[in-house]
């Protein structure tokens, strides 16, 4: 499990996938006032965030570029014994999703961020939300707010070269052996050519309340029902993603399985960064089913914040300490871009 941190390439590479995740990362950590003496604001570390990625007004703090897109989602009922939650067994429940790639720079080119992001809001006939952000990377590189602050530290851009400093990430790599899983990962991805072949993952833990009271530990990912292919080694298209999506739903919906991954006695269910074996009972809660784009920041998912601690009667947060500070952190970023004009800020 523990990769080998060799060379300046390897640390850059997972200084890309880590970095922009980490971002929100080190917001969280300053959300939730768990960095020592300081104890920085959501305000501020939004304020470093933006000086050091550049300032778009009007634009989300983290995973600026995206669009928008709406569909349904359509439970097998398997999941109805596991969860109340009416979305698991309303024969048909109404979404707004958001694909967006990570980082603050709403102009990036589409391939060149290798953190992939969806995030969906469904609506249920008993009144209830639940919202759910949900990436690429199957967990994190570390476990505490503290570390992903330290994360943040190490993948700072060097002013001399614009990039990450590769012996620094290969320190905080080696000082943090929890990271492992995470590194084996980012070591073997392949990016698909398109939104629609990439599988997302809840990344935290939720429990499922039954009817009983009872508790269920799981995670859930979106397992894409379209055949994979790889990201073609040179791509000029700097919307390749989003225009490859555009096209896809022109010719029909798009879909996904969401599986719930159940935990077991012993399972971290409280650590992003620790993986569960391979072998845990899954279960095929239903179909996720996109049909057409919305827009992009203009679309209905524009004043969406998507917390993920919005949830139904029937899902519960786990007590990973990140869940709340993600919260925080979201609400500041939301309130900040909702009273900015959207695209006054800085081009490329």
């Amino acid at each position: 499990m523990n990769s080998p941190l060799h060379g300046p390439a390897k640390a850059l590479r997972l200084a890309a996938i880590g970095a922009v995740m980490l971002a929100a990362g080190g917001a969280f950590a300053y959300a939730a006032g768990w960095l020592g003496e300081t104890r920085l604001t959501p305000q501020r570390i939004i304020d470093t965030f933006e000086a050091q990625a550049g300032d778009y007004p009007g634009y989300r703090k983290n995973h600026a570029k995206g669009l928008c897109v709406t569909g349904y989602f359509q439970p097998s009922g398997q999941a109805a014994s596991l969860s109340t939650a009416r979305a698991f067994s309303q024969p048909r429940v109404p979404v707004i999703g958001r694909f967006a790639i990570g980082g603050a720079n709403p102009f990036a080119p589409d391939t060149g961020i290798p953190v992939r992001s969806l995030a969906i809001e469904l609506s249920t006939d008993d009144g209830q939300v639940w919202r759910t952000g949900m990436n690429n990377p199957p967990g994190l590189a570390v476990s505490t707010p503290q570390a992903f602050y330290e994360q943040v530290l190490a993948g700072a851009p060097d002013p001399a070269t614009g990039k990450p400093d590769p012996g620094k990430l290969q320190a905080f790599f080696a000082a943090h052996p929890e990271s492992a899983a995470f590194r084996q990962w980012a070591a073997g991805y392949k990016p698909s050519n398109s939104f629609a072949s990439t599988q997302y993952h809840s990344i935290n833990a939720f429990r499922l309340i039954d009817a009983s009271g009872a508790d269920h530990p799981v995670r859930w990912q979106l397992e894409p029902q379209t055949a994979f292919a790889a990201l073609p080694a040179q791509v000029d298209d700097k919307q390749f993603l989003q225009h490859d999506l555009q096209q896809r739903l022109a010719e029909g919906p798009l879909r996904w399985t969401l599986r719930l991954v159940l935990a077991e006695p012993g399972d971290a269910v409280d650590d992003p960064a620790s993986p569960w074996p391979a072998d845990r009972r899954s279960v095929n809660a239903g179909t996720l089913v996109l049909e057409q784009v919305d827009g992009p920041e203009q679309g209905a998912c524009r004043d969406l914040n998507f917390d993920p601690l919005i949830l139904p009667r029937g899902i519960q947060p786990s007590a990973d300490p990140i869940l709340a500070a993600r919260s925080a952190a979201y609400s500041e970023s939301f309130n900040r871009r909702s009273r900015e004009s959207l695209g006054t800020g800085a081009h490329p």
